[in-house]
């Protein structure tokens, strides 16, 4: 597909600023910028490269001020990142699915499927599952009993959703995510072993949800574990039985979340986080990488970095200190020879 830098910028509500008639056919990196391609600036990092570009194109914001000469032509916008979201959904060809069901796919004769949804080989569904309209499930899915789908879901290859749970409209699910699997639940006997606690809930997960690759979402010991509205899961997340994520929350990979714990709405968790259980976190919390929170934030709009995680400018404040923590220790130790020096004379 090509467009021209005039029609892009209609597109996401843009400034042309250079030749509103180059053609582009795709995205590039900005460092890696090619003729006949459009790549973007947000981060001040890779500022020096926009003289230097190839790319036909650059998304830069309303803000962005040359400091030199550009030959490349520029779109002007509010937010990039939002231009640039927009704009990626028009180059994407994504995974061929086969027309309507293939014949390769094992569905039970108790299920109800909308219309326009597609449905790959050797994907299992199982009996009482309930599927919305203009769906895409890609190969080796498995829905179990009774699950129930909204509307415009993509279920990417692999993804495993055990029996109960439900969907909502416009989520989608990458590959080999496990929805509904037991939560980690286990009490142990007079023997001292540790028999089996039957997890009977199940997963709900609200609409405009997306969960990356690799992610597990357990299913409640009784009731249900929530992913809320619009919330954004990264790959490779843990979020164990009977938590509740709150409307727009996102969470970046390899966090874990232990069992009963609620975050609030439009919160943000970095990279490996990792969360106590039983725990609450207020509304608008941001939480730095590698984070551990093991008690609840009970004040909307805080900062928290370190492991036990602490007030954000706090932790940056103790940093430029214990950092320096051997370099001090050598400094007392002298002092302290030098103070037994003064005493003995």
């Amino acid at each position: 597909m090509q467009v021209t830098a005039l029609q892009i910028a209609n597109l996401i509500n843009g400034k042309v600023i250079g030749d509103p008639d180059v053609v582009v056919d795709g995205p590039c990196k900005i460092d890696e910028g090619q003729i006949g391609k459009i790549s973007f600036l947000s981060n001040p990092k890779y500022a020096s490269y926009i003289y230097e570009t190839e790319a036909s194109i650059v998304l830069v914001g309303n803000d962005f001020v040359p400091d030199n000469p550009i030959t490349t032509t520029l779109i002007s916008v509010k937010n990039v990142y939002v231009a640039l979201a927009s704009l990626m959904a028009n180059f994407t060809e994504g995974i061929s699915l086969p027309t309507l069901i293939s014949s390769k796919a094992s569905i039970d004769a108790d299920t109800e499927i909308g219309e326009q949804t597609y449905i790959d080989d050797h994907v299992i569904i199982r009996k009482g599952v309930s599927i919305g309209k203009n769906c895409r499930i890609y190969g080796q899915v498995f829905i179990g009993n009774n699950t129930k789908i909204g509307d415009n879901v993509t279920l990417y290859p692999g993804v495993k959703i055990y029996h109960q749970c439900v969907l909502g409209s416009d989520v989608t699910i990458h590959a080999n995510v496990v929805i509904g699997s037991d939560g980690f639940g286990f009490a142990p006997d007079s023997d001292g072993q540790f028999k089996k606690i039957a997890q009977v809930g199940n997963v709900i997960i609200h609409d405009h949800v997306e969960i990356g690759a690799n992610t597990v979402i357990d299913r409640a010991t009784m009731g249900s574990t929530i992913i809320g509205k619009g919330a954004k899961l990264d790959n490779l997340i843990q979020i164990a039985h009977n938590v509740t994520i709150g409307e727009n929350t996102v969470i970046a990979a390899q966090t874990g979340i232990a069992g009963s714990t609620k975050i609030g709405d439009n919160c943000m968790l970095g990279g490996q986080v990792g969360m106590a259980g039983h725990i609450t976190i207020a509304n608008r919390t941001m939480i730095q990488a590698q984070s551990g929170i093991a008690s609840s934030i009970k004040e909307e709009n805080t900062k928290w970095y370190g492991s036990p995680a602490i007030d954000y400018q706090n932790y940056l404040r103790s940093y430029a200190q214990f950092k320096n923590l051997s370099d001090l220790a050598k400094q007392l130790k002298e002092l302290k020879k030098e103070v037994e020096l003064l005493k003995s004379k």
